[in-house]
């Protein structure tokens, strides 16, 4: 049935065989997550092309041009390919993407229970879809997202899914707004600067840690700034998404 509907969206069988057999998931692939992977954890990521709506508030964000899209093997055209296909695919057959991705977690679940490690998801990768409602099926994975979707942090949640909202000044109103809801809720604000070898040590009255050092955002500390650094096409972004 996978296959069927696939080839009627224009998905080769070969595709639907790379997509189906964990290539909706990467896992390895990230070189910030591969610093957290280890004897505890194992992380696997979703990437999709973004400005296909899967971003509701990239445009007040100013977040468009230096998004982490373009970053590392994001430049490849094979790359780029696989993940609009992959974006489409959600888009047109919803139905069909939350099956494939279903396979993939559980496949991915049960490789970390062979291997005795704690299973971590990140399914926004390159984008900043809500997908929510199929993590109550998987339970003992950790999922996380960095996100923009303020609204998701003052909602109840899955109590195995950690948010942080990520922060810009394109928009005064969407920082004013990312500040005081993390500030009421406790949720972390992941903070781009430009300059890795200048991040200050606290930033809008809060402590700073790297979150560069590794990708495990639910093992951070309540309250904090997460700094990261500007790659890719962020590395000139004048909009106020990456903070001098």
């Amino acid at each position: 049935m996978l296959a069927t509907l696939a080839c009627c969206l224009g998905i080769g069988r070969i595709d639907i065989m790379k997509v189906h057999g964990l290539k909706l998931l990467s896992v390895g692939t990230n070189a910030k997550t591969i610093k957290g992977d280890g004897t505890e954890y194992l992380t696997a990521i979703l990437y999709l092309r973004p400005n296909l709506g899967l971003c509701p508030n990239s445009k007040i964000a100013g977040c468009s041009a230096a998004c982490l899209y373009t970053a590392g093997r994001g430049v490849m055209n094979s790359v780029k390919a696989a993940r609009t296909r992959k974006a489409i695919l959600l888009e047109t057959n919803p139905e069909l993407f939350m099956a494939m991705l279903k396979v993939d977690l559980q496949r991915f679940e049960n490789y970390c229970d062979r291997k005795e490690i704690q299973p971590c998801v990140r399914l926004n990768g390159t984008s900043d879809y809500d997908f929510r409602s199929i993590m109550g099926a998987f339970p003992s994975i950790n999922f996380y997202d960095y996100s923009k979707c303020y609204e998701r942090a003052l909602e109840n949640n899955p109590p195995n899914y950690h948010i942080t909202l990520s922060y810009s000044e394109a928009s005064a109103s969407f920082a004013e707004i990312i500040r005081r809801v993390t500030k009421k809720t406790g949720v972390n604000m992941a903070v781009v600067f430009r300059d890795k070898e200048n991040i200050p040590e606290t930033y809008s009255g809060r402590m700073v840690i790297n979150g560069d050092k590794d990708d495990l955002r639910f093992l951070d500390p309540k309250g904090v700034v997460v700094a990261l650094y500007a790659k890719g096409k962020a590395k000139k972004d004048t909009t106020g998404f990456v903070i001098n």
